[in-house]
Parts: C-alpha cells; structure tokens; sequence
C-alpha cells in the first residue's frame, strides 16, 4: 500500500466517492493506493483533498513525511 493508500484507509474514505468527485477512474485511484511505482500528480493530490475536505498542504506534507534532501 502506497502512503496515499495508508492516508485515506486512516481517513476511512470511500475510494469511489473520490473518483467521482475528482474524475479520476477507479483503476486510477487504486493504483495511487496500492502501486509503489505509480506516480502522484500534483494536480491529483489536490484533488483527492478537496474531494475529502482536507487541506491540500497538510495532506502533501503527512503524505511526504520522512523525504529529506540528499545533502
């Protein structure tokens, strides 16, 4: 499961609602949940927060928790 997957399985959010809120298919949105190599758009993300009612910042910064920069 991908952070996005673990963020919204907390949230306890329905996944089909948020496709049809934000357009994105179904297939789509589980692959954001469950594939590790499936990339997140930023387009996506704010999105899926709107679609949940959560802030898009605040969702961006619990779901890239632990990313530093390699200096």
């Amino acid at each position: 499961m991908t952070k996005l997957g673990i963020y919204l399985a907390q949230r306890s959010v329905n996944k089909a609602e948020i496709g049809r809120r934000t357009g994105l298919g179904r297939q789509r949105i589980g692959e954001l949940c469950n594939n590790e190599s499936t990339r997140l758009s930023i387009e996506e993300l704010y999105k899926i927060a709107l679609a949940i009612n959560v802030d898009p910042g605040e969702m961006l910064k619990e779901i890239c928790k632990g990313i530093t920069l390699d200096i």
